[in-house]
């Protein structure tokens, strides 16, 4: 500490208890500095709710931390700030700062820009290692050093081992350190039975002036505000994290994966978003899932599937992104090309599945990961849509879309744009695959049982077609050795007429 008054600087996603660039200042001296700009919000064309979550929940933030003490000096929209760097600039002469501290930015262009601006006006940049993480950057780049591969399942497991996290004497839980295959259940006809609603928090007078200033400011960005419901303090956080346990974790790993029709939430946690809002710590939603199997109100299978998705994909993409940042961003392994079709922004199309899962995100900003990887991603890769317009529209979309988690999910996982970083093959699925985890296909003219012909299911012969258009490429990979079998198993007449339907669709949208 010196005598040399100074700014904290809190960005949007970074609003938890522990942020350290709060801890390294003192409150007597230095200023708390938070910033709207419509820049950010157009950076990507986001989500009305998405804007809305991350300013209602900063302004219940700046007054958090007024109340606790602190001089806090934010800037909203209506001061029209064009960018963080123009606002962060003006707060160092406003205050006279001579340094600017703050946590490590969730986004590599923003700590680029941070660090331009702090340049130009001549003060110190201390970028602070963020808690948040069970996982440092530096961590992981040690343990990611001279591996021929980076495979998830291999980081998680040494994470469970390392936190002590369902390991009794050394051994995973229940005998498994993994139970996805206990995790595919589906509804059947009959579909999901008694399903809990979620908890639903009414916006109060600062998120009411939060969603009339998005009106305001952004009329033409997609989405819609009329079912905002996010939780946007850290108490609220707290009780939908409680909700999750208490009412939905129970049966959550059997139906992860599953989907059926205008069911937009199901079993599922969504506390995404408050955990990237740093309103939630990941421990104590591991904690909260572990403690209930350990009381044997949720089963390991449930417990274990929630705790992969926090303490295996969170951390491991995160590592994955600011390892191979900022080259990792341009990756277009497959040489996809074409753009981004209209119904991603509107769900207008004959597919029902893309219509249910693209609608519901223009309606609540949210869609589950197999939603997300399954049927927009799934599409996208088969389709050869660009990366970069594809990542730019997931990181718009979603209320819980921060870059480090978004982009490698979705040039990595989703699209395999990454040359097989992430995962060692591509997830791509014919209709079948929506067929067993929905009941979307029951209501859609197209028919996922055929290949070709007028009504049958693009997603068939659109895989069909990837496959032939990648042959090479994917021939030597092991874990691609059936699907590449039952391509050569087509006769070249059904693979004309495939690749034409594949054409003459493509070409329409």
């Amino acid at each position: 500490m010196t005598d040399t008054p100074g700014i904290a600087l809190v960005l949007g996603d970074q609003l938890g208890e522990g942020n350290p660039a709060l801890a390294a200042s003192d409150p007597s001296r230095d200023q708390v500095l938070m910033i709207e700009t419509p820049g950010e919000a157009a950076h990507v064309r986001s989500h009305k709710q998405r804007i809305a979550l991350f300013l209602s929940a900063m302004r219940h933030h700046a007054e958090g931390l007024r109340a606790s003490g602190w001089s806090v000096d934010y800037v909203d929209l209506d001061a029209e700030c064009a960018s963080l760097s123009e606002g962060l600039i003006a707060a160092i002469h406003r205050h006279g700062a001579a340094i600017v501290r703050v946590a490590e930015p969730g986004e590599w262009r923003v700590l680029e820009a941070l660090q331009n601006a702090c340049h130009e006006a001549g003060v110190q940049l201390e970028v602070l290692s963020d808690p948040h993480f069970y996982v440092t950057k530096e961590e992981f780049a040690s343990w990611a050093e001279n591996r021929k591969s980076l495979v998830m399942e291999h980081f998680y497991r040494a994470a469970r081992k390392r936190f002590g996290i369902l390991v009794e004497d050394g051994n995973p839980a229940g005998g498994k350190w993994n139970f996805d295959p206990e995790n595919r259940g589906t509804f059947g006809r009959e579909g999901p039975q008694d399903l809990p609603d979620p908890m639903r928090f009414r916006p109060d007078e600062i998120t009411e002036t939060v969603l009339s200033d998005v009106a305001r400011h952004f009329p033409d960005h997609p989405g819609q505000l009329e079912e905002f419901r996010w939780p946007v303090t850290r108490a609220q956080a707290r009780r939908a994290l409680k909700d999750f346990i208490t009412h939905r974790l129970p049966r959550f790993g059997e139906f992860q994966d599953a989907m059926w029709r205008d069911e937009p939430f199901l079993y599922h946690s969504l506390v995404s978003s408050s955990l990237n809002l740093k309103l939630l710590d990941p421990r104590e939603c591991v904690e909260a899932a572990t403690e209930a199997w350990r009381k044997q109100e949720a089963p390991i299978q449930a417990v274990e599937g929630f705790v992969r998705q926090i303490l295996g994909w969170r951390e491991f993409i995160r590592g994955i992104y600011w390892l191979k940042m900022p080259d990792y961003a341009r990756g277009n392994a497959l040489d996809a090309g074409r753009p981004l079709p209209s119904f991603y922004w509107t769900g207008e199309t004959e597919m029902q599945c893309l219509a249910q899962a693209i609608g519901q995100t223009l309606a609540h900003g949210y869609a589950h990961h197999i939603q997300r990887l399954m049927i927009t991603g799934n599409f996208a890769l088969l389709a050869g849509i660009e990366p970069a317009a594809v990542c730019d529209w997931y990181l718009a979309v979603y209320v819980d879309a921060v870059e480090w988690v978004e982009l490698p999910n979705t040039l990595g996982m989703a699209l395999h744009a990454d040359g097989g970083v992430v995962g060692t093959k591509p997830y791509a699925a014919s209709a079948n695959y929506i067929r067993r985890m929905s009941n979307y296909c029951d209501n859609c003219g197209y028919r996922a049982d055929r290949r070709t012909g007028k009504d049958a299911c693009p997603f068939n012969f659109l895989y069909w077609d990837f496959l032939a258009r990648h042959r090479d490429r994917f021939r030597g990979n092991r874990r691609m050795t059936f699907p590449m079998r039952n391509l050569d198993r087509l006769d070249e007449k059904e693979l004309d007429g495939i690749r034409s339907a594949a054409r003459t669709f493509l070409d329409k949208i």
